[in-house]
């Protein structure tokens, strides 16, 4: 079976466009050889800055020949069904054959499709693939209409197997297919020829071009590492800023640069985002003094001064950039050691959004929201109050305007530098946490007050307004914020009654949205509190569906009073998805809901509520007594174990119920004539309903 080599050669393809760019191409290729009947082992997808490459092995040599029957129009049916049956077949009239059918003679066609070369095949599938590929953004050069990400300069395409190598010939735009390709730029500029994936790869090799990407990735790791401990310091991990620095090179050869001493005062974070930023440099710390103190910047290419001329260049753009960092930074530390009045009053100007206010506006709410929630989570109400008083200050500063990604971290170090505590210092960085699903979870008192209130505003606000997450489109990021809210309470373990915080937030809003004789136009509270609820629970169900909880055992959970507790709900469906994981929590969930529909029915039937009244005395069998007597202990120890929080110790207290319950209908008939025991049986099962609904809606359960 041959195998297919695809190389397409280009200008520099943007390191953040490579990877998807080459999960397309084998996607494209593989998916269209497939759909015209070839098949193949194995594919693999490879980028450099300047090249797309697929390889595929054990390609099919050709197309298998079809034969299909395809049913057309009676015989005797209109002209015109004919002429459309005909079109759609590709036949004529004489090739037809007709056939009795239930209604009569119809027409058949019989299809052959003669098999086709692979290296048809492979043209005009990856002309296709060229011509409709999806870059992100693309351009067209010269007088030709083909768009690609940057000028394609060549296509390698070629169809090896033991008799050697044939090129596939396709032309796209004046593009003529071959076997040749080149190696790296400058230190090996010059065309050759290929065989196939080995001897591709192997005088790529040769050409100083690494062609895969998490090689060139390890590569640079390895030999930054390398240079870092040779000084005694350490690299600072950074796996995106790794994957981008291996597609801007073909052969990485890291350098380590030292940064001068009058830019070490520096906060560290100053300087790792500058060198990131601006330069793709990697951040080398010194583990003795907890600075960072030099750089590694990864070079495409190997000179004779080892990389002395190209350090010396970086190093003097270096200079320049942090230059300007110290310049910020001076900056602020005189408007943060003054009080960051100016700071304060420059916030009014800044719009959060035009129905909420500005974040003037903004800062007045989540400081009257952060001292009612600190007493709920143990922090202080003044430095709750303080804290989100001075959380956004820094986005008037120049660092912050420079470097948006900055915001927070420098906010702690401006509060500090005000004589702040730590506590509203830390609450200052840590405020706009958890970012997202792995970004660690402030635990400090302040810090969770201030990022409670914070994302409890923005969410109590753009529903006030109307203004909800729709599909896939959330331009508020409103699920993080949900998101975050969840991941706050229930990594800190907070009983906070959502609903009335919440309800809170909108009646101070509203007395603020007074004083300032504006108003905002949106549902009232009571139709949107609900259902930003509802938001929340909806968020908190894939919270949970993450750690393995089932969704249905959640909505059973939810549909419990006090749900707004997303700590107990969490935990309750935490110990039930454990229980049901058994074979008796199986068990008893049937039990449970047969008992209940049971119930419904004859309370449907009856028009009545059996809730009360059932009596042991009216028992006739010793199934009857023994549920009795289960359901009188396990009743109480339920009560106990919730009004504890202890949720596994309500599921043991309820698992008890498996096998009385189980026994009690094989036993019984519950409808029975004697309307007194049906009754007393009736009650009984309400009793069996009841003890479940301590824990949750089994009727919601599956299964």
């Amino acid at each position: 079976m041959p195998d297919l080599l695809i190389e397409l050669f280009s200008e520099e393809i943007p390191a953040r466009m490579q990877a998807r760019a080459r999960e397309d191409l084998k996607r494209l290729v593989t998916d269209g050889l497939v759909q015209a009947g070839l098949t193949y082992a194995g594919a693999g997808a490879f980028s450099t800055p300047r090249r797309l490459a697929l390889t595929v092995q054990g390609l099919t040599a050709a197309s298998p020949t079809t034969r299909e029957e395809r049913k057309g129009p009676r015989t005797d049916a209109p002209e015109a069904a004919l002429e459309g049956f005909l079109r759609s077949t590709g036949l004529t009239r004489d090739q037809l054959e007709a056939r009795d059918d239930k209604k009569g003679q119809v027409w058949f066609a019989t299809i052959e499709r003669p098999g086709r070369p692979a290296a048809q095949i492979v043209a005009e599938v990856l002309e296709t693939t060229i011509r409709n590929f999806p870059w992100p953004k693309s351009m067209r050069w010269g007088s030709g209409s083909l768009r690609w990400v940057r000028p394609l300069h060549s296509i390698l395409c070629i169809v090896s197997d033991e008799a050697g190598a044939t090129v596939v010939p396709l032309t796209v735009d004046g593009i003529a297919s071959g076997n040749i390709t080149r190696g790296h730029r400058f230190m090996a500029p010059d065309a050759f020829t290929v065989s196939g994936f080995d001897d591709y790869a192997a005088k790529l090799r040769r050409a100083r071009v690494m062609l895969d990407a998490e090689e060139r990735a390890s590569e640079i790791r390895s030999q930054a590492d390398n240079l870092a401990f040779a000084r005694g310091w350490r690299i600072v991990p950074d796996d995106a800023l790794l994957a981008e620095v291996a597609g801007l090179v073909e052969w990485p050869v890291p350098l380590m640069g030292v940064i001068e001493e009058r830019f070490l005062a520096l906060p560290p974070e100053v300087l790792q985002t500058s060198m990131k930023e601006h330069q793709k440099f990697f951040s080398a710390q010194n583990p003795a003094t907890g600075r960072i103190e030099g750089f590694v910047t990864v070079a495409n290419i190997q000179t004779p001064d080892d990389g002395a001329t190209i350090l010396a260049g970086n190093q003097r753009v270096l200079a320049a950039r942090l230059s300007d960092a110290a310049f910020f930074w001076e900056n602020d530390l005189r408007e943060a050691q003054s009080g960051m009045a100016a700071w304060a009053e420059g916030l009014g100007a800044v719009t959060f959004h035009n129905k909420l206010g500005s974040q003037a506006d903004r800062v007045v709410r989540i400081a009257a929201l952060a001292r009612e929630i600190a007493p709920l989570v143990d922090a202080d109400p003044d430095q709750a109050e303080r804290a989100a008083r001075l959380a956004k200050l820094d986005l008037r500063s120049a660092m912050v305007g420079e470097f948006p990604e900055l915001q927070g971290t420098m906010g702690r170090y401006y509060a500090l530098e005000a004589c702040e505590p730590e506590a509203v210092a830390d609450a200052a960085r840590d405020h706009y946490s958890p970012l997202g699903p792995s970004d660690a979870v402030p635990s400090a008192p302040v810090s969770v007050a201030v990022a409670l209130a914070d994302k409890i505003d923005t969410l109590t606000g753009f529903w006030a307004i109307d203004e909800k997450p729709t599909g896939s489109k959330d331009p508020f990021a409103l699920r993080r914020a949900a998101l975050g809210v969840i991941r706050l309470i229930v990594a800190n373990n907070l009983t906070v009654p959502l609903q009335s915080v919440m309800s809170t937030m909108v009646r101070k809003s509203d007395m603020l949205h007074a004083e300032s004789d504006s108003e905002i136009v949106g549902p009232s509270p009571d139709q949107y509190l609900p259902d930003l609820l509802s938001f929340l629970h909806d968020r908190l169900k894939v919270f949970l569906r993450d750690q393995g909880i089932r969704h249905d055992i959640i909505d059973a959970v939810l549909a419990q009073e006090g749900n707004d507790d997303l700590v107990r709900v969490a935990a309750r469906a935490t110990a039930l998805n454990a229980m049901l994981a058994t074979e008796d929590g199986r068990n008893l969930t049937q039990g449970l809901k047969r008992a209940g529909n049971i119930l419904a029915q004859a309370e449907a039937q009856d028009g009545v509520e059996y809730s009360f009244g059932a009596d042991v005395k009216f028992a006739e069998t010793d199934q009857e007594r023994a549920l009795f007597t289960a359901l009188d202990e396990a009743e109480p120890a339920i009560r106990r174990a919730m009004a504890a929080e202890d949720y596994p110790a309500a599921m043991t207290a309820i698992a008890a119920l498996r096998a009385p319950i189980d026994a009690f209908f094989e036993a019984v008939q519950v409808n029975t004539d004697h309307q007194i025991v049906r009754r007393n049986r009736l009650n009984l099962l309400s009793r069996i309903r009841e003890a479940g609904r301590q824990i949750a809606d089994f009727t919601r359960i599956d299964g």
